[in-house]
């Protein structure tokens, strides 16, 4: 238990020192957020009376996927490459606590952006009716989910092509996930699609639970699938080396 405490603190604190880790957890989360409630240009659906309202919800979804998905690729892959997984497998501390103390540090870091960008969305007028259990039932699923698929493709792809490719999939998730364009603003092919991945998945579930809108049923049934396919895929391809 030690040893995995001692490596979860050492994750936590890597994560906390790359700057590119900063940006993506709370830097670009916050400059969204920010922006787009104070600049009216986005289409809000209807009954929302403030653009805070429908952004809050999808904002903390983009934290979410930000560190479960991309950083957690990202730093994994790179690891791998440079045989760190390997020599740590190895250690005393063994692959199944070094896994836990990987999971336990980005927890840790999405408490940080919950907490971090729940102020400021109340700073700029945020009044949510926030059902908790729902709110953190999905960011568990939500977790599990993303983090397969950063493990998924950290374990199959050099590490220079898992750079471009989380950061093209946050880039496609950030578009077609609901968190800043409703899903009822997109082409109906593109929103049938859409309603299948699961950032949009996690967005709709949050709004439920923080007292927002409903934007398609099923949610809840995309999000788990999401949950047990990726983690499972990810475990079954993975290369420590």
């Amino acid at each position: 238990m030690k040893a995995l405490l001692a490596q979860a603190r050492a994750e936590v604190a890597m994560t906390l020192r790359r700057g590119e880790s900063l940006l993506l957890a709370l830097g670009i989360p916050v400059i969204l957020l920010v922006f787009f409630s104070v600049v009216d240009i986005l289409p809000t659906p209807a009954g929302t009376k403030r653009a805070v309202d429908f952004l809050a919800p999808g904002i903390l979804a983009l934290a979410v996927m930000s560190t479960g998905m991309v950083s957690l690729g990202i730093a994994t892959a790179f690891e791998r490459q440079y045989l760190v997984l390997k020599r740590l497998g190895s250690t005393p501390l063994g692959r199944p606590a070094l896994l836990a103390a990987k999971t336990g540090a980005v927890v840790v870091v999405e408490l940080v952006q919950v907490i971090a960008l729940t102020a400021v969305a109340l700073a700029l007028g945020w009044r949510a009716h926030p059902s908790a259990a729902t709110a953190v039932a999905a960011v568990i699923v939500a977790t599990v989910a993303f983090s397969g698929l950063g493990l998924l493709m950290a374990g199959t792809l050099k590490a220079e092509l898992t750079l471009a490719a989380a950061n093209g999939l946050y880039l496609v998730l950030l578009l077609l996930g609901g968190m800043v364009v409703p899903l009822s603003r997109l082409p109906g092919g593109l929103r049938a699609l859409a309603r299948l991945l699961p950032a949009a998945a996690l967005s709709d579930v949050l709004r439920q639970g923080l007292g927002g809108p409903s934007a398609y049923r099923g949610a809840w049934l995309v999000l788990v699938a999401w949950a047990v396919v990726a983690p499972v895929a990810a475990a079954l391809t993975f290369r420590w080396e």
